[in-house]
């Protein structure tokens, strides 16, 4: 399949908001789940947020009531909204999309992730 591409990073102020893209159209018909990672400089990879094929998300704590995760199904895309943007969201985002089988999605390990995309840069300035 072919690699994931992430769009939409880029650069803004302290309490702004971005919405970071992925075009998922090479991943349908399987128990998917696709997410969002990030890593800061100096810092792991962490999960941010996922959602499986059937709509249901879960969260990392830090970006509870401010991110946003879900796919369009019609376009075949996964989306961040990211909204109150701090300083502490500075990093590269991935897209990430995992076959998984189990009831939840998982943010917590890289393990299940078998295609990524480059990641796309988010810098927020106070």
């Amino acid at each position: 399949q072919v690699p994931l591409v992430e769009s939409g990073g880029g650069s803004v102020q302290a309490g702004g908001s971005l919405r970071l893209s992925c075009e998922v159209s090479q991943y349908v018909g399987d128990t998917y789940c696709y997410a969002w990672f990030r890593q800061a400089v100096g810092k792991g990879r962490e999960g941010v947020a996922a959602v499986d094929r059937w709509g249901s998300t879960i969260y990392a704590d830090s970006v509870k009531g401010r991110f946003t995760v879900s796919r369009d199904k019609a376009k075949n895309i996964l989306d961040l909204q990211m909204n109150s943007l701090e300083a502490e969201d500075t990093a590269m985002y991935y897209c990430a999309v995992a076959i998984w089988p189990g009831a939840t999605c998982p943010i917590k390990s890289l393990f299940a992730y078998n295609n990524w995309g480059q990641g796309t840069q988010v810098t927020v300035s106070s």
